[in-house]
């Protein structure tokens, strides 16, 4: 009897196969994976909680006595910077004698859709800057992506018991913010009529609109994934990154309504007229050391937008570095401990 003949189709329906790599014989370690990595797991201390957000402490300060206050973006979770072992820049700074404090955002609820930028940018911050200066009366502040457009706002406006600025690939110049700003400044984008809707805007909303930003980014993932499934060490690193990117956060109506129209239709940051609680936002205010980083290969936050602060800034200790790589892949990978992560620690420490 013949053999029934087979459908083009059925090789789709296969078992997936990864040949193994000379000396990694067994199972490919894709398959062998029944849960994400840990993440977030250097140890800490809960030193506040107000609303939703908390205020972590990591460490003790061993060789610097200025304590790192870690902003990470609103609408994303902290332990981006705490990954796991090899990849978590919080633990790396610990072991090099930095005291660390970061936010945790936590997540809103329905009743946080009226918190303002001033309640996130000038009350929530200016009380995690008081209490991580409480032992040496100054503090260094670090802003990542949207973290760092809500910190260097805080410094701008209350400068006191601020010992430096880092904004990591934080947007500054909303005219050079590339496809966000083109989509963010068209007529028929409604944000009042969002916000009314949906109250707090949806974290699903915003990561599709991220992912259109670059529409071949999940292909390339994916080809990449197959191509290292047999790298027990790149899986850890691309599944906690993974997980971390599924993991979003809403964003709180009132202080989203006031982002883009203020920052991305009004530029008021570069163009002046910004405020927080009140007290004039102006750049040139800044006068404490501060340093920008931004990245060749950053499609959320381009150079040109991150680079803006040097300029602006009233420091004269002001300084801008530039790496190669994307907008998360160039903080928190192997690489990063390599490069990225000893020169900001450099920075703070000749600032100590």
């Amino acid at each position: 009897m013949n053999a029934p003949k087979k459908s083009p189709l059925d090789r789709f329906s296969a078992p997936l196969r990864v040949a193994a790599r000379p000396g990694k014989a067994g199972p490919c370690a894709l398959m062998r994976r029944t849960q994400l990595p840990p993440v977030g797991q250097t140890p800490h201390t809960v030193v506040w909680t107000e609303n939703k957000w908390r205020l972590l402490q990591f460490g003790a300060p061993t060789k610097f006595a200025t304590p790192i206050l870690l902003v990470p973006s609103l609408i994303n979770r902290w332990y981006v910077l705490d990954l796991g072992p090899t990849r978590s820049f919080i633990e790396w700074l610990v072991a090099q004698g930095h005291q660390v404090y970061c936010i945790d955002w936590g997540t809103p609820g329905d009743e946080d859709r009226y918190l303002t930028w001033d309640d996130i940018a000038g009350r929530y911050i200016g009380r995690a800057v008081r209490i991580c200066a409480r032992r040496t009366g100054k503090t260094h502040v670090l802003g990542y992506c949207l973290g760092g457009t809500l910190a260097t706002s805080y410094v701008a406006a209350f400068p006191d018991g601020v010992a430096s600025l880092l904004a990591l690939a934080a947007p500054i110049d909303f005219a050079q913010a590339g496809t966000m700003t083109t989509w963010t400044r068209t007529p028929t984008f409604d944000v009042a009529a969002l916000v009314e809707a949906f109250g707090n805007v949806p974290w699903q909303l915003m990561q599709a609109s991220f992912r259109l930003l670059k529409p071949t980014l999940p292909a390339h993932k994916a080809v990449t994934l197959l191509d290292r499934a047999w790298d027990d060490e790149f899986l850890d690193g691309f599944l906690a990154t993974e997980r971390w990117g599924n993991d979003n956060v809403s964003f709180p109506g009132a202080c989203y309504q006031r982002y883009i129209d203020e920052l991305y239709r009004g530029n008021r940051l570069i163009e002046g007229g910004f405020t927080v609680c009140g007290r004039p936002a102006e750049l040139a205010s800044i006068r404490c050391p501060t340093l920008a980083i931004g990245f060749n290969d950053d499609h959320i936050v381009p150079l040109a937008s991150a680079s803006a602060l040097v300029d602006k800034v009233g420091a004269r200790d002001k300084q801008l570095l530039v790496y190669g790589g994307g907008h998360v892949g160039a903080v928190v990978s192997r690489k990063a401990s390599q490069r990225l992560w000893p020169a900001m620690s450099m920075f703070w420490a000749q600032r100590d």
